[in-house]
């Protein structure tokens, strides 16, 4: 064979060889390669994050930690790091380097390993996009291929944006924004130069090189870093030697508290479970997509309620393990230990004998049943604090700070303020009032407040409810005493005799309350309905709103990743007229008594120099504490108790006026004494020298060794739910004389 023919051959066989070569390369590269659509719309799995209305994060909702920051929030000195360690010709190339392959090639044959990579910060970021990070020359060549079409569709400041917004730093962070709190907590712009050559140093191996487990070789590292910056005179001589000698101040998890939702736990879970069940956000990820979420919580309001139950509850709770014994209440001990043994995961998943020895086992634990009564005698509250005129929700406490420190998934627990029902107590006794004035009454109007006797006209069944405040028979008292003394016998009469039940659970459920009521006169002292803080917070809210309702709400916008609103709540307030505004006037007046000289009195040791309305709440056994009140600008309902209703308060603490009411007053003097915050309002608007509100004769405040519960409801109100009664004609007969005063037990003030 000639060589003219050899060479001919070899050609051929060349070429042949090429376009083999090149066929599996369109092939390879063909299948798998990214769609335009996906080189558009890159997908990416970033954090939802969740902001108070005052611009505090609140908490995320994620599957990786990355929350997405834009390019001209990313430091400099950040930038300038990653180009000289990463991809010194980053601005030069079209996403693929050829002389650094060809001599990365050459190194990596030479040495029988792979020993230097060739990639560019595109290739990286195609691959972190949408490859795995499986070794292979088909990836390769499918990264290299990507990278040549993210450089047609996108700037290099948007490729370093958002290859920074996407690589793994370690100890599960994703961005910038998340490293720089993870290792430092610190944002972004307040990171050094030398904290940003440390986090671009991490980028290679980062559980290798990030300081936890050896510090030093954290250090080698970032001043390697440094070195390329001084070399690609990113860093003066001087600035690389200040850098390098700075040490590292590492928060080593203190970044807790910018992932988890300390401040407001339930009322982010609140959010959380709210928005996976909206239309409005389907097509989105909660946990994927980056939504911005902006809700009404006031940070500064909540931290506030938070102090407040804290500094109240801590004390009470000792006060009541004092009082408390386990010794009456072996039956009570006996079933709480068994339904915390139904359970347990491993109860549920085990077999009937292995159930019965798992059981008796737990029972003779004293650690176990020590655990089950710590968490029966452990206070618990829900505190609500609203804005009466637009309705958001500015702060909420779902539980007590003793819970919440005791157990680690406390924020998926119980919400005390909107998952709880339970009665009122006479904090339901303005509604009764409120239905009276509607029926011609007013704050002098008089009533006899002497014991009374009811019997149901069609059942004759007797009601004799307990609580005349010391009043004799015959003996009368004006509306505005018996609401600030909550006198049993009066709101008993006012709902007989006055309004009648069906009118007053019309008017509560206008005013805000959700949850069933019956229609029967124990009504008048809450004792035949249950109802959770929201709802009577949102139903105070009318009256401090002049009877308007706004209904309560919490989200205000939500926005997808690129700032897209996807939900905004409309300018027009979801708002009702329910009350006469002389009613609501009048109701203020009659409640600010309340405050000012009965059974929520306690309030102004805490809480002076603005005026404050409200109702104190107790019921039977002392099971629950109520406080539910407002000032000229603010709503806010309180509940103190436990979760299991067997277990109460065994002594006169048990009294709203001293186990609710002091939150309030520590909460409000909190908020007033604020001067960033917006309340200066400190009267009503109400005119107080109006007929209406004409003041009436004094209250007597005095001190009694009797121990009397003039909130307490009645032992056994008549079951006849459903039983119609009818509104008898009612004339106050002119009673042959009336108290200058109206005595009123101290104990009975709570």
């Amino acid at each position: 064979m000639t060589p003219k023919k050899f060479f001919i051959i070899l050609l051929i066989v060349f070429f042949a060889v090429l376009l083999i070569t090149a066929i599996y390369v369109v092939s390879v590269v063909s299948y798998g390669l990214p769609s335009i659509d996906q080189l558009e719309n890159p997908k990416q799995n970033f954090a939802t994050q969740i902001f108070s209305a005052d611009g505090e994060l609140l908490d995320h909702f994620y599957i990786e930690r990355r929350v997405s920051l834009p390019f001209d929030s990313i430091p400099p000195d950040f930038i300038n790091a990653l180009i000289a360690v990463e991809d010194r010709k980053f601005m030069e190339h079209w996403g693929v380097h050829a002389t650094r392959i060809f001599k990365a090639a050459i190194k990596n044959t030479l040495a029988f390993r792979t020993k230097e990579g060739a990639s560019t910060i595109t290739m990286q970021l195609a691959r972190n996009l949408y490859f795995t990070p499986e070794n292979s020359l088909k990836r390769k060549i499918r990264e290299a291929f990507t990278a040549i079409q993210i450089e047609k569709r996108y700037t290099k400041n948007e490729i370093l944006e958002m290859y920074i917004n996407t690589v793994a730093f370690g100890r599960g962070a994703y961005g910038i924004q998340v490293a720089s709190r993870v290792y430092f907590n610190k944002s972004p712009h307040e990171l050094t130069t030398s904290e940003c050559a440390f986090l671009v140093g991490l980028l290679k191996a980062p559980e290798r090189y990030n300081g936890i487990v050896n510090y030093e070789r954290a250090i080698t590292r970032r001043n390697l870093v440094l070195s390329l910056m001084r070399d690609e005179k990113f860093l003066s001589d001087d600035e690389y030697v200040k850098s390098a000698e700075e040490p590292l101040n590492l928060a080593m998890g203190k970044d807790k508290r910018f992932w988890t939702a300390e401040l407001a736990p339930h009322f982010v879970e609140m959010i959380r479970q709210k928005l996976s069940k909206e239309n409005s956000i389907q097509g989105y990820d909660l946990y994927r997509d980056g939504l911005v979420v902006y809700t009404t919580l006031d940070s500064r309001i909540q931290r506030y309620a938070k102090e407040a139950v804290e500094e109240h509850l801590t004390k009470y709770q000792q006060i009541f393990n004092r009082s408390w014994s386990w010794g009456g209440h072996k039956t009570l001990l006996n079933d709480l230990i068994n339904k915390a043994i139904r359970n347990r995961p491993d109860y549920i998943a085990a077999n009937e004998s292995k159930k019965s020895e798992i059981a008796n086992s737990l029972k003779n634990n004293r650690r176990f049943i020590d655990s089950v009564k710590n968490s029966a005698t452990t206070l618990q509250c829900g505190v609500v604090v609203l804005d009466p005129i637009t309705g958001a929700i500015l702060g909420m406490v779902g539980a007590s700070s003793k819970f919440m420190k005791e157990h680690a998934d406390a924020k998926y627990s119980l919400n005390h303020v909107t998952q709880i029902r339970r009665q009122p107590g006479s904090s339901f006794k303005p509604f009764v009032y409120a239905s009276s004035l509607g029926m011609g009454m007013n704050p002098q109007s008089v009533i006899e407040c002497g014991p009374y006797t009811y019997t149901n006209p069609e059942t004759k069944e007797v009601w004799e409810p307990r609580g005349t405040g010391h009043c004799e028979p015959g003996e009368t008292t004006t509306l505005y005493q018996a609401l600030a003394a909550s006198i049993n016998t009066v709101s008993a009469r006012l709902i007989t005799q006055v309004t009648n039940p069906e009118q007053v659970v019309n008017l509560a459920h206008r005013m805000g309350i959700e949850s069933d009521l019956y229609p029967l006169p124990a009504l008048s002292l809450g004792g035949a309905g249950e109802v959770s803080p929201l709802e009577m917070a949102s139903a105070f809210s009318t009256f401090a709103n002049q009877g308007i309702h706004v209904k309560p709400y919490f989200l205000t916008k939500v926005e997808d990743h690129f700032g897209n609103v996807v939900q905004q709540r409309g300018k027009t307030r979801d708002a009702t007229d329910v009350l006469d505004k002389r009613i609501s006037n009048q109701m203020t007046y009659m409640m600010e008594a309340v405050v000012n000289y009965g059974t929520g009195s306690k309030i102004r040791q805490y809480f002076k120099n603005v005026a404050a309305a409200g109702k104190t709440g107790t019921t039977n056994d002392f099971a629950d504490a109520w406080f539910v009140g407002f000032t000229p600008q603010l709503v806010c309902a309180i509940w103190v108790g436990f979760d299991d209703q067997r277990v109460t308060f065994t002594e006169g603490y048990g009294y709203a006026s001293n186990a609710a009411a002091p939150i309030f007053g520590i909460l409000m003097n909190k908020i007033y004494n604020d001067p960033k915050l917006p309340y200066k309002q400190k009267e009503f608007s109400y005119t107080r020298d109006s007929t209406d509100l004409a003041a009436p004769v004094n209250i007597q405040i005095t001190p009694s060794p009797e121990n009397f519960d003039a909130e307490r409801q009645p032992e056994g109100p008549p079951q006849d739910t459903g039983t119609k009664v009818n509104k008898p004609k009612i004339i106050f007969p002119m009673l042959p004389k009336q108290k200058d005063s109206l005595k009123i037990n101290k104990q009975m003030i709570h």
